[in-house]
């Protein structure tokens, strides 16, 4: 799909021109404490917490990566070891779902709170809104991304909204990323949110962060919520840790094996790093 710009004369994109992009960025240390699940470093945070750092990184136009981690994600880099340790020195990894919130608890992190990707996303808009910060939106279906343009700038009103884009369901030539990458950075977007679906945002997002000056965010299916093209559980479902029944129930094409692979596996890897790790300390 063609690419659609949004405040073309931005300030933000009068500052990013006047300044030439280099071809990597140097990342920041990871601020936040964290507990390796299955080798994946996940972050013993906030919502808060994350939005004041991404907004620091804003302020001070460093670049950053947060990641919103199910079993699935966990899994994915456990499959993949390359991969794994990519991820991990990329950005923060955040407890999506309540498996891996009771995982960090059981490891000791006895204050870990769930930070889910679509909360997180309308937490952070907001906050952009009131900072000044300009945000993109890259991933999901034209007619996703139409809609939740429309829906964001309704409840955002004053937000700086610069790019959003729907990428084609292909692997993209090396001309075209490239060409994406040139469409992010003239657009001024400070805080792009990724919505590619998993794993494959979490390694467009590894491959992409440092090569433009923003802060990138995996937020799985956020668009969709935010747009209205899929349900979220119940609140409470979402709290016991069966947010992922509903989801196979209402998509179980797509994510009964999906689910049917991974849980089990997590299940005993997890309980056999328990069986075997050394004594930690609790972070405070």
């Amino acid at each position: 799909m063609a690419p659609r710009l949004v405040a073309p004369g931005s300030k933000a994109q009068q500052m990013l021109s006047e300044t030439a992009v280099p071809a990597t960025i140097a990342m920041p240390r990871n601020p936040f404490v964290t507990r390796a699940i299955l080798g994946v470093q996940v972050a013993v945070s906030s919502y808060d917490e994350a939005i004041q750092q991404s907004l620091l990184w804003a302020k001070e136009r460093e670049p950053g990566a947060l990641f919103f981690a199910a079993v699935h994600m966990i899994m994915e880099a456990v499959d993949d070891p390359a991969f794994l340790p990519r991820l991990n020195a990329t950005g923060t990894v955040f407890p999506d779902g309540m498996p891996l919130v009771w995982a960090l608890r059981m490891l000791g992190a006895s204050k870990a709170q769930r930070v889910y990707g679509p909360d997180f996303t309308v937490a952070m808009l907001a906050a952009a809104e009131d900072a000044g910060v300009s945000v993109g939106f890259y991933g999901g279906s034209q007619a996703v991304l139409d809609t939740l343009v429309r829906v964001v700038r309704q409840r955002h009103p004053r937000l700086k909204l610069a790019y959003f884009e729907s990428p084609p369901f292909r692997a993209l030539a090396p001309d075209e990323d490239a060409a994406v990458l040139d469409r992010i950075a003239a657009s001024g977007t400070q805080f792009l949110f990724v919505g590619l679906g998993c794993p494959k945002q979490e390694r467009w997002i590894v491959e992409h962060t440092g090569k433009v000056p923003a802060v990138l965010f995996a937020v799985g299916a956020a668009f969709d919520f935010i747009a209205g093209s899929k349900r979220q559980a119940p609140r409470w479902m979402m709290r016991s840790g069966f947010e992922w029944l509903f989801r196979m129930a209402t998509e179980p094409r797509r994510l009964a094996m999906r689910y049917l692979k991974h849980n089990p596996r997590f299940v005993f890897l997890f309980l056999r790093q328990l069986l075997t790790r050394p004594a930690l300390d609790s972070p405070s």
